[in-house]
């Protein structure tokens, strides 16, 4: 009977550094993304003024179907874009540890998870700036070779339009043609 040997192959390393190049990027990708402050109880007092943070609001009233409508919208659209993108994740994981795959197989399935993590860090940084010109909501959609996003306003202007793009153009190589910019009222 032959003993197992414990030999480290080219496979095992590069198998490792394509995990840890995966984990760098998951953790990129968190440490970048926006922070979400939990609102506590706290009052403000400031030259007779007393502001109260925290407030709450009962969540399963009813709403008026207007406003209801564009938060509905953006909600729903930030769920299915996260839910598309943890099932491409997945699907590139189970690629990645599959049985039977080449060396250069592997490479370029790694190379896709970095790019699918680069997408979301883009997405998110492009929404935020949008955020940051004062409109109310947006969500981006990046596939590598488009951009599309959608953006809460009652009448988007030619300077608001080309403020978008710009912010697209700085953030990806997109071309300027292959930008579309929706608006929700």
């Amino acid at each position: 009977m032959k003993k197992p040997t414990l030999i480290i192959g080219k496979k095992h390393i590069i198998m490792t550094c394509l995990t840890l190049m995966l984990a760098i990027a998951v953790y990129i990708n968190y440490a970048a993304a926006p922070k979400i402050d939990t609102p506590d109880t706290k009052t403000v007092t400031a030259e007779n003024d007393t502001v109260s943070y925290g407030e709450t609001e009962f969540v399963n009233a009813e709403t008026e179907s207007v406003n209801a409508s564009g938060k509905d919208y953006f909600a729903q659209a930030r769920l299915d874009k996260m839910n598309n993108r943890d099932t491409a994740v997945q699907t590139l994981q189970s690629i990645i540890g599959g049985g039977d795959i080449t060396e250069d197989e592997m490479v370029m399935n790694a190379l896709d998870a970095v790019e699918v993590s680069k997408l979301i860090e883009s997405e998110g940084t492009i929404e935020s700036l949008i955020k940051a010109q004062g409109f109310e909501d947006c969500v981006a959609y990046l596939d590598g070779s488009t951009a599309k996003v959608v953006v809460k306003t009652e009448g988007l202007d030619k300077a608001q339009a080309a403020s978008i793009k710009e912010i697209i153009l700085d953030e990806t190589d997109v071309s300027a043609e292959n930008i579309r910019i929706f608006e929700v009222k």
